[in-house]
Order: structure tokens, then C-alpha cells, then sequence
């Protein structure tokens, strides 16, 4: 078995619908009415694998989503944000080379993920928790039709 057969194994993990794999490791058992939101775990912590071959897709949730980075490659985080302004971030742990270890996606930014090379495993915590219903899948022209500025980005990160 390879690295990523044993990552996936061991980690349980099955594939996520925006791309890549995935596993709920934590879901808080307190919860709480949340304004526009409804009743909600108070956070969720899931293992998110990327590969090289696969990417995932420009998305957005209700929720603010915190992403640590365990191992593997940098992953490269493209954000647009409400306002429309894009940026690229690389979640890693090689400071010196302007890599973080923990990036936070603010609640409502559409956001997508790559890796180069090889994989990546990082961690994301939602809270309040996350629930597929605040999950939106960008559709490429409507988010183009929206930021037709970043037309390049998001042909290349949509299905």
C-alpha cells in the first residue's frame, strides 16, 4: 500500500462531495439556535485530504471554517470574498516561505483548495457546527456571472 492508501485507511476517510476525502472526527454534543441557521451543533472538526489529482471546488458555507495543516504539501487556498476581492493563501507549516499553519475562511467567502504535488492532510473546524444545508456548490456561470473578474480562477476550480 502507498502512503494515501494508508492515510485513507487508517483515517477512514471517504470522498467529500466538493472533491478530495474526508471524515468527521468531532461534533460538539451541546447545541444552540443559531440566528439564520437554526439548530446547531456548537462546532465540527473533520480530517480533509487533498491530492494532487483532484481539487476542491469554489464552495461556500454559513460558518466561519478554520483550517489546520497536518502533513504533506502546501495546500493552496483561493478565497473570494464578499466584497469580491480574491486572494491565495498556502496552508503549510514552512513559515519562511510564507506558508501558515492555520488559515480561518470567513463565514459566506466562496473558497477552493489545491495541492501541486503529492497530497495534503489538513484538519477544518466549523463552528457553530457544520450541517451539509449551509453547503453551497458554486455553479461556474453564476459565479462568473457574479465576479467576472476572477473568470480564470473559478473556470479552474469548478466542475
Amino acid at each position: 500500500m502507498n502512503e494515501l492508501d494508508i492515510l485513507t485507511a487508517r483515517l477512514q476517510l471517504k470522498p467529500h462531495p466538493e472533491g478530495g476525502f474526508y471524515r468527521e472526527t468531532y461534533r460538539d454534543k451541546c447545541s444552540a439556535d443559531i440566528d439564520n441557521l437554526g439548530r446547531r451543533n456548537l462546532s465540527t472538526c473533520i480530517y480533509y485530504l487533498l491530492t494532487s489529482n483532484t481539487f476542491s471546488a469554489f464552495h461556500r458555507i454559513k460558518q466561519d471554517e478554520i483550517w489546520h495543516f497536518y502533513l504533506g504539501k502546501p495546500v493552496h487556498l483561493h478565497l473570494i470574498d464578499l466584497e469580491g476581492e480574491y486572494k491565495e493563501l498556502l496552508v503549510g507549516n514552512d513559515i519562511t516561505e510564507n506558508q501558515t499553519p492555520q488559515v480561518i475562511v470567513p463565514a459566506g467567502c466562496w473558497f477552493a483548495a489545491h495541492v501541486e504535488s503529492d497530497f495534503a492532510l489538513v484538519g477544518c473546524t466549523v463552528s457553530p457546527g457544520f450541517d451539509f444545508l449551509d453547503f453551497e456548490l458554486a455553479e461556474r456561470e453564476n459565479l462568473i456571472r457574479q465576479f467576472p473578474v476572477h473568470k480564470e480562477i473559478i473556470t479552474r476550480f469548478t466542475r
